[in-house]
């Protein structure tokens, strides 16, 4: 894997460019999909690094989503707003993800899981568009240092008792028993706020409604997935104990999905919507997770990439809204499909994605995760039905809201889209729809 990516990352610090550096961060892409193996358990071993399967498939999800952000992000480019720093976050905050889904080791790993906070909080804080983005600033680095302490003394604590830290190693089985349920919950509570789980989930809207596209776009796509990529990497330890609390991670990833689907109804704001249809998300995700069961793992696995291809046109398809009208109201953002009637095809193709349906890859996700948690309980039908139903009603909403109606008499006629666009949208698209065909490179074997 290094040997990999130092070469472009050395290529890039000497190459400033901003088309040199679009142009060498799709070439990583491009090494990444060729390298893909479908046979492989830890290859490329070195320096306490290394690539399985499951992180195999984050890496590459990292490695299509970073160039992309580049590309969308052409208005810092244009204004020339510290355009050489913006390259270096971008990039450093590659390095951290790449560190993080091959680390061998669990305090390696947690190094670079708090590391990739660092270039995220810059982005908001130097690109953002509003005077509130240092208050959402300060809401994700206090929701995930608070939670992240607890883990970094689990870590130590596991150190103590088991001498190691290398994943498959110092897989110790934690007994059930007052200790070890403390141990359970110090251990994945950092990944249930990164994932977020409703009632910690406030940092989540705040930081997409301040974070340039860029920072959108990363949150949505691959640092909400840092959660379920963790709990996967730590619940082996914790069998036993995990098996007495699944009761409370499914009735919380339900009925909260339920709740936030409810008030992605009284968003006006296009990305608070599209930022609480997350947290929707998630929590199937996280009821699919802690069942610990083939169908759970293989299903949040797949919804954490279409989720992440999915959202993160969206929050494009917002930003070009935005860079036009000004606004990311629905109250000012209505009747687009006058206003940008090329447009109108891609707010489809993502809104039906977004709601899983067919022949999108989160289709088969939530398929996996619905047979999952009602295998675990019949009785959760009834949330997930509600949760299914409202995915429909709020996506719904976002479209013929701003899709419909006339569109505000100060709006002017203008550009509908460019090709860079259209690219950057395309390039959301065509994985998302086609990998259902292959719906086996996203399973956990």
């Amino acid at each position: 894997m290094l040997k990999v990516l130092l070469p472009l990352v050395m290529s890039m610090w000497f190459v400033g460019s901003w088309g040199a550096v679009q142009v060498w961060l799709f070439i990583f892409c491009f090494l990444m999909t060729v390298l893909a193996g479908h046979d492989f358990y830890m290859s490329c071993l070195g320096y306490g690094l290394g690539v399985d399967y499951l992180s195999y498939i984050l890496i590459l999800l990292t490695a299509w989503i970073i160039p992309l952000m580049v590309v969308a992000s052409e208005k810092v480019k244009k204004l020339d707003s510290f355009t050489s720093f913006f390259l270096v976050i971008i990039i450093s905050l590659m390095v951290a993800l790449v560190l993080t889904f091959s680390s061998m080791n669990y305090l390696l790993f947690y190094i670079s899981f708090e590391s990739s906070l660092i270039p995220t909080l810059i982005l908001i804080l130097g690109w953002g568009y509003q005077p509130e983005r240092i208050q959402a600033g300060v809401y994700m680095l206090f929701y995930t240092l608070f939670a992240s302490l607890p883990l970094l003394v689990s870590l130590l604590a596991l150190y103590q008792s088991g001498g190691s830290l290398t994943m498959g190693l110092s897989m110790k089985v934690i007994e059930e028993g007052f200790g070890g349920c403390l141990w359970y919950f110090c251990t994945v509570f950092a990944f249930i706020v990164k994932l977020p789980m409703f009632v910690f989930h406030l940092w989540l809207p705040k930081a997409h409604v301040e974070a340039p596209v860029s920072g959108s776009m990363i949150l949505a796509g691959v640092l909400l997935k840092l959660g379920g990529y963790g709990i996967m990497r730590v619940l082996p330890m914790f069998s036993a104990v995990n098996k007495s609390f699944v009761w409370l991670w499914i009735s919380v990833g339900v009925v909260g999905g339920m709740i936030v689907s409810l008030s992605c109804l009284l968003q006006v704001d296009i990305k608070s919507l599209i930022a609480y249809s997350s947290v929707a998300h998630m929590g199937l995700v996280l009821g699919g997770l802690m069942t610990c069961s083939w169908w759970g793992s293989s299903g949040a696995v797949i919804v954490m990439v279409g989720h992440g291809l999915c959202s993160s046109g969206l929050f494009c398809l917002a930003n070009m809204v935005y860079e036009r009208t000004s606004s990311r109201s629905l109250l000012i953002c209505k009747g687009l499909l006058s206003f940008m009637p090329s447009m109108g095809l891609w707010w489809f193709l993502l809104s039906i994605g977004n709601m899983a349906a067919p022949p999108t890859l989160n289709l088969l996700g939530e398929i996996s995760l619905i047979c999952s948690i009602v295998m675990w309980s019949k009785i959760s039908m009834i949330g997930i039905a509600g949760v299914s139903f409202f995915s429909a009603a709020y996506t719904l909403y976002l479209y013929s809201v701003s899709q419909h109606g006339v569109f505000y008499s100060t709006l002017f006629s203008c550009c509908s889209g460019k090709v860079r666009e259209y690219l950057v949208l395309f390039l959301h698209w065509l994985p998302l729809n086609l990998l259902i065909l292959k719906g086996s490179v996203c399973v956990v074997i």
